[in-house]
């Protein structure tokens, strides 16, 4: 499960205050927010649900309940709310499945918010793998990035008191505070000989949705365009960026997703649209025969320029839609190292008091039938960063980007 500390979709799970992305990498589409029917809702189950009730029998949950009432040393501690909440937590997190998750109020308000790319703490994505809390990503001008806070680093302690056997929200609990203030973290790096102090100022987090430059090159104007995230109006802010571009008429566009943690599904297709005349983006699998399949609007803005998409370890969700999509049709080269294969689609369903649920209902697949969850997307040409191109301040992908425009112009 990840989470933004700003948030996002990975399982990519964003929850922007320290901030989420990725997220979640979530399934996190305008239908779904809105009430449009449930892929089981369209498809059917595709198969025989059994019913808990018939196998459980929850009397033992009210006989512990009222145990608690009349036994417990301190009744004035017993909270209702809180403890309705963690049984309903503890419900869903027997599952097993990292992406499904409940949210109380609080934490549904900070993961929508998110979205909006307005956060505040530290500005991380963070989730949970092999039961380590692990970053995602660094948001781009964070705190967290100043700090050098790495992808893959392991968070074991916040100030000073270990984070082993808490949940990512009571991590991401530990983690967040007060604008102006500071949290001291301790990290488990790849290659480090000793566990690693950081310690980092919290702080508003704006996560721009876009950002775009033009780079004048001896292969003509190349625009380099980056996605942050797939938020609300990301889609429109890129059409009004990549008209204004092709008035100027450039020769080529970078479209760079690294460090994308997803986020809409419909802006995923939307922007696949704006470079495919015709096609499948993606197929939606869901329970057993269930499917859905999405296709490209028919309204290109740049069906024939050439694309270069740029990607990462932290690339996810509907990031990977996108290039996947473009690398099956053969539309863009893909650049850099494998992303993170966050392939599963999550529906978020408001439920009472103000929280939701986070439910995984199916798996993407790309035009080719490449399950994004095991495969990922694997780029056509290879090219890492290290820790020394980080430190001088280059950035070989995206040279490797502006190079492959020289060879084939």
């Amino acid at each position: 499960m990840r989470f933004l500390l700003k948030i996002l979709t990975f399982g990519l799970l964003p929850f922007l205050t320290l901030v989420i992305g990725v997220n979640v990498g979530v399934r996190f589409s305008q239908e779904l927010l809105y009430g449009t029917p449930s892929l089981e809702q369209q498809f059917g189950t595709g198969a025989v649900v059994t019913n808990p009730e018939e196998e459980v029998d929850l009397a033992i949950m009210w006989e512990v309940w009222n145990l608690l009432l009349k036994r417990y040393i301190s009744p004035e501690e017993l909270k209702t709310t809180p403890m309705v909440y963690g049984a309903i937590t503890g419900l869903v997190e027997a599952i097993g499945d990292p992406h499904t998750l409940f949210m109380t109020p609080q934490q549904n308000k900070e993961f929508r918010d998110a979205l909006q790319g307005e956060l505040q703490g530290i500005g991380a994505e963070l989730m949970v793998q092999g039961g380590k809390i692990t970053v995602v990503a660094p948001l781009k001008g964070s705190p967290a990035e100043r700090a050098s806070l790495l992808p893959n680093d392991i968070i074991v302690a916040v100030d000073g008191e270990s984070v082993e056997g808490l949940s990512l929200y009571e991590t991401v609990h530990r983690i967040r505070g007060r604008k102006g203030t500071a949290v001291e973290l301790g990290i488990l790096r790849e290659n480090a000989s000793s566990l690693l102090t950081i310690s980092i100022v919290r702080d508003d987090i704006k996560v721009p949705s876009i950002e775009y430059k033009l780079k004048e090159t001896s292969a003509g104007n190349i625009g380099h365009l980056t996605i942050n995230q797939f938020g609300d109006n990301t889609v429109s802010d890129i059409t009004q960026t990549l008209e204004d571009a092709k008035k100027s008429s450039i020769d080529g566009l970078i479209l760079d997703v690294r460090f994308n943690g997803g986020g809409y599904l419909d802006g995923a297709v939307a922007l696949s649209s704006l470079f495919l005349k015709k096609g499948k983006v993606v197929s939606v699998q869901g329970r057993g025969t269930a499917s859905s399949d999405h296709y490209v609007s028919g309204r290109p803005l740049l069906p024939d320029a050439p694309l270069v998409i740029l990607i990462n370890q932290a690339t996810a969700s509907a990031a990977e839609i996108v290039a996947g999509a473009l690398q099956d049709h053969e539309r863009a080269i893909i650049v850099g190292i494998k992303s993170f294969g966050k392939g599963t689609v999550q529906e978020v369903i408001d439920v009472s008091g103000g929280g939701a649920l986070r439910v995984t209902t199916a798996h993407w697949l790309t035009p080719n039938g490449r399950n994004l969850g095991k495969e990922g997307v694997t780029p056509d040409i290879e090219v890492d960063i290290t820790q020394e191109d980080i430190n001088a301040d280059k950035d070989p992908q995206l040279e490797k980007a502006l190079e492959w425009f020289l060879e084939n112009e």
